[in-house]
């Protein structure tokens, strides 16, 4: 058995000295953009101007002397170690991506390919692993639930190996699509995206400790009816945790026991932690619930496990070259220089959106409605986009503001930032808040 440490992890480095987390986290340089502030009554405008100045790309010369946690434990091969390529950018002329799309792929002589789709609760992540997956950030992320509203694909190619990624909303049930109103799509594309995968990659956020003991019904529902695709289990947002322990625990509950067919033997290294309730694979009887049964918790067919930080770019990458390893052979489905199947428009609003979640209240941002008036190149070759940001109530608008324009100014910076890295052009954005009649 593999003798690499936990960074930090006192109990399971002296008892099974089989983990490791890299413990760096991708960080992004800030640019200053000035900004012009013009208001009136029941009405803002918003513009700043952007300078760019490159991509700001997370460096992934790393090298990896790790496969994944259960790699380690089973005596698996480790992965190969190679620098990862620069993402392609997207088209900021919707045109010119609809081509892409379109296009023949140029496949190699022996092309190969892999479907994923990644399922979890909701804001387990799944929008964040994504983006690092692929280098350049094109889906939405925030704090709050329902970020993702749709399934979104992106595309990882390098050398002869393309992974499609479907980044799925959060798993609901139907009550709550009814309850809460919300669009239907939240409740059918996750079933519908596992009728074309090839993989499933699980994702469960550990730090949550309302739901990280069990995996959600809807979820467990979804991989028994597509059993026959197979299964990995990530085990997210680990740096967050202080007892490492716990991981042990959850593991045995959130596999019952058996991965890859082999029977996890943990036995030395479990002991009662308060607050967790995760039965230990040595005292789990053998004659388990038939799978789909009410009283199931884990899911005994996943086929490896991956413990890490979504925003740890080391630790992504032992998963991404997993991923390309499971690759068959078989025909490109997209272009090389494709990244997502999203127009330009579709991103903006996503990426607007993500930060009218991030610092609007309650349920503010979700009743805000966003028009996009203009779209257009400059006379530099930039991207001017003016969008409108339509609220039903004069209170929503204030907060949208905020004092003397701040808040709406700092969702406009923050967003043109995100879409320079996508675009890889100056992005120049107006918004305008008005009250709906």
């Amino acid at each position: 058995m593999a003798a690499t440490s936990w960074r930090g992890a006192g109990l399971v480095q002296a008892v099974l000295r089989v983990w490791q987390v890299g413990p760096h986290v991708a960080r992004e340089r800030v640019i200053p953009f000035p900004s012009l502030l013009g208001c009136q009554w029941r009405y803002v405008s918003c513009i700043v101007g952007s300078a760019f100045s490159g991509p700001r790309l997370a460096s992934a010369s790393r090298s990896h002397d790790q496969g994944s946690a259960l790699a380690h434990l089973l005596g698996f091969p480790q992965l190969d170690n190679s620098v990862t390529p620069c993402a392609p950018a997207v088209s900021m002329h919707r045109d010119k991506q609809d081509v892409l799309l379109v296009h023949h792929p140029d496949m190699p002589e022996n092309p190969r390919v892999l479907r994923v789709v990644l399922l979890g609760a909701p804001n387990a992540g799944k929008s964040t692993l994504s983006n690092q997956l692929l280098g350049r950030k094109v889906f939405p992320v925030s704090k709050k639930v329902h970020t993702t509203r749709c399934q979104a694909l992106g595309v990882i190619t390098e050398k002869e190996t393309q992974v499609i990624l479907l980044d799925t909303p959060g798993i609901i049930s139907p009550v709550k699509q009814k309850r809460h109103h919300l669009e239907l799509s939240l409740l059918e594309d996750p079933w519908k995206s596992m009728e074309s995968a090839d993989l499933v990659v699980v994702l469960v956020d550990v730090s949550d400790k309302w739901t990280r003991n069990q995996l959600n019904p809807q979820l467990l529902r979804c991989l028994t009816k597509f059993s026959q695709v197979p299964s990995i289990l990530v085990m997210n947002k680990v740096d967050c945790l202080k007892q490492k322990s716990v991981l042990l625990e959850l593991t045995a509950a959130l596999t019952e026991g058996v991965v890859n067919g082999k029977k996890l033997k943990m036995r030395q290294a479990f002991h009662s932690h308060p607050g967790t309730h995760c039965p230990s694979p040595a005292v789990k009887d053998s004659n388990t619930q038939s799978v789909g049964s009410p009283q199931r918790i884990g899911w005994p067919h996943f086929q490896e496990i991956f413990m890490l930080s979504a925003l740890s770019q080391e630790d992504v990458q032992t998963l991404k070259k997993y991923l390309l390893a499971q690759a068959q052979p078989g025909p490109w489905e997209y272009h090389s220089e494709v990244l997502t199947n999203q127009t330009p428009e579709e991103i903006c609003a996503n990426i607007i959106r993500e930060k009218l979640l991030e610092y609007l209240p309650q349920e503010v941002p979700y009743n805000v409605q966003q028009k996009t008036v203009v779209w257009e190149e400059g006379p530099s070759g930039e991207l001017v986009i003016q969008q409108k940001l339509l609220v039903p109530k004069e209170s929503y608008m204030r907060l949208l503001i905020g004092p003397k324009g701040h808040m709406i100014s700092q969702i406009a910076q923050e967003a043109s930032r995100d879409l320079m890295n996508i675009f890889l052009c100056d992005v120049d954005i107006r918004l305008s808040v008005k009250l709906l009649n």
